[in-house]
């Protein structure tokens, strides 16, 4: 290897990436492989509740799908927290993840219309599908609507105007909320206007909070109060977020679960043991965001507040996966 000529800059030495965040890393795609996996029959065991066809696989589209909405609509929310600190560098923005994350989310959703195409059922062969199904049913033109949303969010997402992606993404929650209660349900707009609250609400939460980390990261050396700054406003929207979330999902865990029931059936029916799971884990979550918020608040090191923030981005991370099993597995009957 030849020497470099004399008076040339040396290249700076390429610096590893730290053991916490691979760790975390790590965590993340071993939950998202192993809770599609094993989720539906740890949840299922012992219930006497049969599992859907192909239960595993959609647990796994539905996790990309809901991921897909985070990464998309975090970037939207959190870029216009960026704006409103002075001086921020935003010409130094991390790289955006919107596009791959929209053709992700329509990878997604078009295996799950395919599904619905043959029935509900994971088809085995392209003649298995019947595009009929698609335009002449509820769910099929539901999921039609999905596919359509995340195409739109793709191309806006290359647009002068990547916010416009905001509308698009509205449309697959609303999707999603009307999927969720069928018209046999008692009141199925009320828990339509739930879920499309709850589900906007944890997807700004989550996705807001993995952008804002990572533009902290990115202005540590440029400029790092701009950094703490975003950190700082997102905490303050977090907050309402959580409130929300927390008071939608008791709302809905009760219509589902009269308050006389829910004990038993927190354990002894799949969908209560995923939302216990998932309520657990957001407990956790809550308490990490309590130590963020603490250290961000402090006079000596602001910036203290990124390792559990990261750590709690990689917990609702998981939540995320526990939403999309939730969706999967049997509703819980009413008694």
């Amino acid at each position: 290897m030849a020497a470099p000529p004399p008076g040339a800059p040396l290249a700076a030495p390429r610096r590893r990436p730290p053991a916490g965040r691979a760790v975390a890393v790590l965590v993340l795609l071993t939950a998202a492989t192993l809770i599609p996996l094993l989720g539906p029959s740890a949840a299922l065991r012992g219930t006497g509740e049969a599992p859907a066809p192909g239960i595993s696989g959609i647990t796994f589209l539905r996790t990309v799908m809901f991921a897909a909405l985070c990464v998309q609509g975090g970037e939207v929310f959190a870029t216009r927290l960026a704006r409103r600190v002075p001086g921020a560098p935003l010409d130094r923005a991390p790289r955006c993840w919107s596009p791959y994350a929209a053709w992700a989310g329509c990878a997604a959703a078009l295996a799950l219309a395919a599904i619905v195409a043959n029935g509900n059922l994971v088809p085995e062969h392209f003649s298995d599908l019947d595009l009929g199904r698609l335009s002449g049913s509820r769910d099929g033109r539901l999921a039609l609507l999905e596919v359509n949303a995340f195409l739109v969010a793709a191309l806006c997402a290359r647009s002068r105007r990547p916010a416009s992606a905001a509308l698009p993404l509205a449309a697959v929650i609303v999707a999603e909320a009307l999927r969720a209660h069928p018209p046999v349900e008692d009141h199925p707009l009320v828990g339509s206007g739930l879920t499309f609250v709850h589900l906007t609400c944890g997807m700004l939460w989550v996705g807001s909070l993995l952008y804002v980390l990572r533009t902290l990261r990115q202005w540590r050396s440029a400029a790092p109060e701009a950094g703490v700054a975003v950190l700082g406003l997102y905490a303050r929207v977090a907050a309402v977020l959580f409130a929300a979330i927390t008071v939608t999902g008791t709302v809905s865990t009760l219509r589902r679960m009269p308050p006389g029931t829910v004990a038993d059936q927190l354990t002894e029916t799949a969908y209560g043991r995923t939302l216990l799971a998932k309520a657990l884990l957001v407990a956790v979550v809550a308490v990490l965001a309590l130590l963020a918020r603490r250290r961000l608040h402090g006079a000596a090191d602001r910036a203290g507040a990124y390792a559990p923030a990261r750590r709690e981005v990689v917990a609702l991370g998981v939540v995320v996966v526990l939403s999309a099993l939730l969706t999967a597995v049997p509703v819980p009957i009413r008694w």
